[in-house]
């Protein structure tokens, strides 16, 4: 009785493991949150039982120029959640590989390369915000900036931090949109005076948001979404939306050029709905709902 019980184990666990030998493992680049990348995989997984998603997760700059250095010789198969703003670089240098999936036709306009076949598919945009610690900032007799320009208050010196321009690209679209909004000389004007008051330069276009909700620092310049998500998980944030407006950004999804493995990433080139889980409540985030079955 217990050889045959035994012989079965055995045999199911052999079953198991030729099944995952037998799965395609897909090297996916993105830049999504770390906290949210298991559900992603889960949710694209169950509907794709024959691939296994093998993340390479960084910051937009680090990704963006990794994927330049590796042309030629690119080691990953698929982009899942990469700025848009990069994404014109890369098809632009030809490392994108066209590709139209069947559910083309219900995607926006606004949320895919132009091209046909695109060379991506947008997956989600977002906005520009900071992230703001009500419980601290009543310590410290702070009152809520309603403009950019507030925050280069002397009051605010040491209190507060942004994302990297040259290697996040939450940072990067920040300095874009104060460029295009003011102009260049009123732009340059007004960095030079917050960068007065900035405490530290952060890699990660989240991390700002991530210092105010701990209260390490009371204000974090980032986006709404990584306020909804603070507030989500119970911390004193609100995100605000300043009046002159800000900049804004859409993560993409693409294939490689040169992956030898094109069939099994086009489900996850185009794989864009986040399961409900992964998308806070009180986001503005637009999405353009595109399921994870795309083939």
């Amino acid at each position: 009785m217990m050889r045959s019980l035994l012989a079965a184990v055995l045999l199911a666990l052999g079953a198991t493991a030729v099944a995952a030998q037998d799965r395609v493992r897909l090297e996916v680049y993105s830049t999504l949150e770390v906290e949210n990348l298991n559900d992603f995989k889960k949710a694209f997984e169950a509907e794709n039982r024959d691939i296994e998603i093998l993340w390479n997760r960084d910051s937009t700059g680090v990704i963006t120029a990794r994927i330049l250095a590796e042309q030629g010789a690119q080691r990953g198969d698929a982009i899942w959640g990469l700025a848009v703003t990069s994404m014109l670089l890369l098809d632009k240098r030809g490392l994108l590989e066209p590709y139209a999936p069947k559910n083309l036709a219900n995607i926006k306009p606004a949320f895919r390369d132009p091209a046909n076949p695109p060379a991506w598919v947008g997956m989600e945009a977002w906005v520009a915000a900071v992230c703001f610690n009500t419980v601290e900032a009543a310590k410290l007799g702070l009152a809520k900036p309603a403009s950019w320009f507030d925050l280069t208050d002397p009051r605010f010196k040491g209190k507060l931090t942004m994302p990297h321009p040259a290697s996040s690209g939450t940072g990067y679209f920040h300095v874009s949109a104060w460029i295009q909004m003011f102009g260049e000389a009123k732009a340059w004007e007004f960095m030079d005076r917050l960068h007065d008051n900035i405490a530290v330069y952060e890699h990660s276009g989240t991390r700002p948001c991530r210092h105010a909700a701990t209260g390490e620092f009371p204000l974090g310049i980032s986006y709404e979404l990584a306020a909804a998500s603070a507030r989500q998980k119970g911390a004193p944030i609100e995100g605000l939306v300043m009046k002159e407006g800000g900049g804004w950004d859409m993560d993409a999804a693409a294939i490689l050029r040169g992956t030898k493995k094109p069939e099994p990433a086009r489900p996850a080139a185009t794989c864009s709905g986040a399961p409900t889980s992964a998308r806070p409540a009180g986001s503005s985030r637009a999405t353009n709902r595109c399921g994870c079955r795309a083939r």
